[in-house]
C-alpha cells in the first residue's frame, strides 16, 4: 500500500511526529501504534524495535506485534528517510496475547516541497503481513481507512506541535 500527501507543516515537525524513536510522539497520535521500543540500537541510524498495536476493526483483528531492523537516514536536499523490515532478535522472543506480524520492506519519506518551508510531502509504503488467520476482505478493507487515518491523525498532529 502507498500513502501519499501534502502536510501543512515543515519536514522537521512532521519527521518529529513520526520518527522511529522510543518516547517519541508516534505513540500519542497514532492510533495503530500502541508502543514503541527499541530493542538493540545498532548505531545512531539503524536500530531493532518492536512495535505493538491495539486490536482493531471491532476486534476482529487482535493486537500484533512486530520486531524490525529500523534505519533512519537525512539526504542533502532536506529528505527525511525512514525504513524498516522484519527481522528475528533473540531479546524480543513472540509475546502472549500479541499475534507476530511481519513487515515486508516499507517506509516513509518526508520530503520538502521547493518554495514552502511549511509544507511538506509525505510519501509512505506498507508491506505488511498481519499474521494470524485473518479473511483477506477484512485485511484489505482495513488498510485504506488505516492509512487515510494516518494522514488525517499526522495533520492534526503537527498542528498540534506548532501551536
Amino acid at each position: 500500500y502507498k500513502g501519499e500527501g501534502i502536510l501543512p507543516a515543515s519536514p522537521r515537525d512532521v519527521w518529529e511526529c513520526i520518527k522511529p524513536v522510543a518516547g517519541g510522539l508516534r505513540t500519542k497520535w497514532d492510533q495503530n501504534v500502541k508502543d514503541f521500543e527499541v530493542v538493540e540500537a545498532i548505531s545512531d541510524a539503524v536500530s531493532i524495535c518492536r512495535t505493538t498495536t491495539p486490536s482493531a476493526c471491532m476486534r476482529i483483528i487482535s493486537p500484533r506485534e512486530f520486531v524490525d531492523v529500523v534505519v533512519m537516514k537525512q539526504y542533502e536536499d532536506g529528505t527525511m528517510l525512514s525504513a524498516a523490515t522484519n527481522v528475528e532478535h533473540p531479546l524480543c522472543p513472540p509475546q502472549p496475547n500479541f499475534v507476530r506480524g511481519f513487515n515486508y520492506p516499507c517506509g516513509c519519506f518526508c520530503i520538502p516541497v521547493s518554495g514552502q518551508p511549511d509544507r511538506t510531502e509525505l510519501l509512505t509504503f506498507f508491506q505488511t503481513d498481519l499474521g494470524g488467520y485473518l479473511p483477506q476482505t477484512v485485511v484489505d478493507s482495513f488498510f485504506p481507512s488505516s492509512i487515510s487515518g494516518f494522514y488525517s491523525n499526522l495533520t492534526k498532529a503537527v498542528k498540534a506541535l506548532k501551536a
